[in-house]
């Protein structure tokens, strides 16, 4: 065969002569007959367009959210300890890769499938120093990526938060991103309810604006990710997000990552203590199929 030809023109010459040979096989049973033309239907358009049989199937990454880990709970967002490491020798032995959101964001882009079987998220929000002194020993022994929402204003002045050398260790390892959760975690609603709309937006391009500039010439990395604080989010915050330099926004809505949500209202699958193993794996199998 001429290897100048093209792969539509390739495949009909493979398909004329298959069936030429499904014609000459008249001496042989009607069974025989029937198989060859069968593969013949099968064959032609596979060879038309060779990456049609490699199409990756439908995909869904789910990306949880945690925001504090302590021996105890104290409140209704820490995560106790015990909780968090049963979270990970479960992910850990039902095959589930912990990967980065950089990662899974390049793919829902429309960059090329390289992630695993079972890819999940872990993303922690607020920059409590738990992250830092529970969190991170915990995940020393198998360092995995974690994807850290902050609000800079809470930074190295809250006695609950980490310190900007906390958040510049991290960084240092490799294993930790960091991100912007607005600049001191505002409700949205309320603020549009209290402001003209002038004043609003100028607030909100504000708290967006601010946030990212600090964390970049705190921690000498691009920001361009975002938390919705509370979760709150609408049409106009979205553009003003995009303004500013954000390429993605994620929210608390229950769900998992595809290639079909709308870039700045990614959902992520929020993480309590009441969120046992036997929860976990109800969540995870809820996207199981898709993974698979």
């Amino acid at each position: 065969m001429d290897k100048t030809l093209t792969p539509a023109s390739r495949a009909l010459w493979w398909g004329v002569l298959c069936i030429g040979q499904a014609l000459k096989a008249g001496r042989l049973e009607k069974r025989m007959r029937f198989l060859a033309w069968l593969g013949c239907l099968f064959l032609v358009p596979t060879l038309a367009n060779p990456g049609r049989a490699q199409q990756p199937v439908a995909r869904d990454v789910p990306v949880l959210v945690y925001h504090r880990f302590a021996e105890h709970a104290v409140d209704t967002m820490t995560v106790r300890t015990e909780t968090m490491r049963a979270h990970l020798r479960f992910l850990e032995d039902n095959g589930y890769r912990i990967v980065p959101l950089a990662d899974v964001l390049a793919w829902r882009a429309g960059g090329p499938d390289n992630l695993p079987p079972r890819a999940v998220v872990l993303s922690v929000d607020d920059g409590h120093r738990s992250v830092y002194e529970v969190l991170w020993p915990m995940l020393a022994s198998r360092p995995v990526h974690v994807t850290l929402f902050i609000y800079p204003s809470a930074i190295s002045n809250a006695s609950y938060a980490m310190t900007w050398d906390q958040l510049r260790a991290l960084k240092r390892t490799g294993w930790f991103d960091i991100e912007s959760h607005s600049y001191w975690h505002p409700n949205f609603r309320i603020e549009r309810a209290r402001l003209a709309p002038d004043g609003f937006r100028h607030f909100a391009h504000d708290q967006l604006r601010r946030s990212r500039e600090r964390i970049e010439a705190e921690v000498g990395a691009p920001v361009t990710l975002l938390a919705w604080p509370f979760g709150i989010h609408d049409a106009e915050l979205e553009a003003i997000a995009t303004q500013e330099g954000y390429v993605s926004a994620f929210t608390i809505e229950a769900g998992a990552v595809t290639r079909r949500q709308p870039a700045m209202a990614l959902p992520r699958y929020l993480i309590t203590d009441q969120c046992d193993v036997h929860c976990l794996s109800r969540l995870l199998a809820a996207t199981g199929k898709q993974h698979d």
